[in-house]
């Protein structure tokens, strides 16, 4: 079960990678706003299809009104906040640029549980946070796409680093802190309740977007999406839903310190979709590569087990000790 899990938790973070970059494909010539209109209600309607397989929406009757309100107060911060700002990041800087910095997301969620949910948190976690900022602010220093070789392709990206770096920021916050609202709605609501969770965090985040219509300016942007970019916004919205589903699959079977850092691959899968979807829209280099393997690593540590991690690399027990203590 253990092999299926991580398999899935593979899958789910190169389908992840494959929706950011369908989505950076949209933004190119289309707005981060089109992109969330357009892509929310398909995730609504993907998950309510795997919900109505698989029985889920039997669960949301059982669930008390306070979780349905912080489900929905979720799916607002993740599917509207989160993923507007993940949209204007990666419009503004690329998504080789500014997916270290939304990796961060797992510093906040770390940093929450320890404050709302009690956790313990060790020395070593704290390394691991230090090390993906750290990685994350390696990247600001690649600025620079690779240059094309072909005299009839686009014009050459500029990124705007402050500007990508701030929604990325956003979008980390948001990312980091609905896992925490969902974890203490969904206690003890088993695999499909996850379904039924992101059902209705969907559904609110779907509900929000409707009514957010109503705004003149926002309606008339919305409208003028092309053809074109619609597609890659919807491609993305089916995506990222299957990428929630493979993320639940998996933590239902597996054990969570081998799905989540599983999870940060996405950040290696990134740079083959960048490469394949968006070659002239994207900065790649040395100094990109080694800040995603520094944040790769700092997500790793902070997500597996402490004691796990230290039996492996087998250290002295002086400087073991000191990494296991707690805050």
């Amino acid at each position: 079960m253990h092999l299926l899990g991580a398999f899935l938790a593979v899958l789910s973070a190169a389908t992840f990678a494959l929706t950011n970059a369908m989505g950076r494909r949209g933004v190119i010539t289309g707005t981060a706003a089109q992109g969330m209109v357009v892509s929310i209600p398909v995730g609504l309607l993907s998950f309510l299809v795997v919900a109505l397989l698989t029985g889920a929406l039997a669960i949301i009757g059982g669930l008390s009104a306070s979780a349905i309100a912080s489900l929905s107060a979720a799916g607002v911060l993740h599917f509207v906040v989160g993923r507007y700002s993940n949209f204007r990041a990666s419009q503004a800087a690329g998504v080789n640029l500014t997916a270290p910095v939304m990796q961060l997301n797992a510093v906040v969620t770390l940093v929450l549980a320890v404050v709302i949910l009690r956790e313990p948190c060790t020395m070593l976690q704290v390394v691991g946070a230090v090390l993906m900022v750290a990685g994350s602010l390696v990247t600001q220093r690649a600025s620079q796409p690779a240059a094309s070789s072909n005299a009839h392709s686009l014009p050459v990206f500029r990124p705007r680093i402050l500007v990508g770096f701030f929604f990325a920021l956003i979008a980390a916050v948001m990312y980091g802190m609905s896992p925490i609202i969902v974890r203490q709605a969904l206690h003890d609501a088993g695999p499909l309740g996850g379904v039924a969770g992101g059902s209705i965090a969907y559904a609110a985040a779907t509900v929000a977007v409707a009514l957010g219509l109503f705004i003149p300016s926002l309606r008339r942007n919305v409208m003028k999406v092309s053809s074109e970019n619609a597609r890659w916004f919807v491609y993305s919205g089916v995506f990222v839903a299957a990428a929630q589903g493979f993320l639940y699959c998996a933590l239902a079977v597996a054990p969570i310190m081998l799905v989540v850092p599983l999870l940060q691959l996405s950040l290696a899968f990134r740079f083959l979709f960048a490469l394949t979807l968006n070659p002239h829209h994207e900065v790649f280099g040395f100094l990109v590569v080694f800040g995603s393997i520094v944040s790769i690593a700092g997500a790793c540590v902070v997500s597996i087990d402490t004691n796990l991690l230290l039996d492996m690399f087998a250290l002295p027990e002086p400087l073991a000790s000191s990494l296991r203590s707690q805050l």
